[in-house]
């Protein structure tokens, strides 16, 4: 007789997406170091103060993808919460787009901006965010089939 482990009840990618929210938090205290360095050679105080921000924007919009996906997966696992899934993870990006905005607005013409430099570390942490993205995504060895039940099949199968 074999003891079979209790089947988990969270989906197969909420470690994939808890990896991600830890390695770009990794990448973004990079960036944020490089960019203040580089920052405020270039520019002085304005440079170090524009690349954290734009450093905290990418690790902020990163996180709100992450996070939402993960909010989402709460809800996964019945066919009633489908709508559920996609609603929190549309509104996420539509967060994301509205707090972009209003942040543009906000920051646009401030003395104490540098938009270069701003401009470049959001860049470099959208790039790093993907990178990171594809990395673990491709590190993570999940099946195409991860968390599908066959009809018939029982669930000590």
């Amino acid at each position: 007789m074999s003891i079979t482990p209790p089947r988990s009840t969270q989906p197969s990618s909420v470690p994939v997406f808890r990896r991600i929210l830890v390695l770009g938090g990794f990448l973004a205290g990079g960036i944020g170091v490089v960019g203040a360095v580089v920052g405020g050679l270039v520019a002085g105080g304005t440079g170090v103060v524009s690349a954290l921000i734009g450093t905290a924007m990418a690790v902020v919009f990163m996180g709100i993808t992450a996070g939402s996906i993960l909010l989402a997966n709460r809800f996964a696992g019945s066919q009633a919460a489908v709508g559920a899934f996609f609603a929190i993870v549309l509104g996420g990006w539509l967060v994301k787009f509205v707090v972009f905005l209003v942040l543009v607005v906000l920051l646009k013409d401030q003395a104490w901006i540098q938009p270069v430099v701003l401009f470049l570390s959001i860049i470099a942490g959208v790039i790093g965010s993907l990178a990171v993205d594809a990395i673990v995504v491709l590190k993570s060895r999940m099946g195409y089939v991860s968390d599908v039940s066959l009809p018939g099949a029982s669930a000590e199968d």
